[in-house]
């Protein structure tokens, strides 16, 4: 391009309100290219957590109706997460040494 074609763009008024706008939506506005990135972002990773949930939930479910169906399992839930034990009985808990790093 010669020097002769860029004078009239530099004084075209439609393009130079368009970049001015398209670098005050990218950089300067609110909503601007970067927060919705970070957003974007956020929001893969909440998804992420959101399916782990379910996960879980389900898995919790699935406990719930054993203990409520069957005895046998509400006194091995009791006994294994909340160490619950019989009158006659003692408990012994084995915790396993942690090594340390020098």
């Amino acid at each position: 391009m010669s020097s002769g074609k860029i004078i009239p763009l530099l004084t075209n008024r439609y393009l130079i309100t368009t970049i001015l706008f398209v670098v005050w939506m990218t950089i300067f506005d609110r909503n601007n290219l970067f927060n919705q990135w970070e957003l974007y972002a956020d929001m893969q990773k909440l998804e992420k957590e959101k399916l782990y949930f379910i996960d879980e939930i389900k898995a919790d479910r699935q406990t719930a109706t054993e203990l409520k169906t069957d005895l046998r399992n509400l006194e091995k839930f009791a006994r294994e997460k909340y160490l619950m034990k019989k009158d006659n009985e003692d408990i012994y808990l084995v915790i396993p040494e942690q090594k340390q790093v020098e």
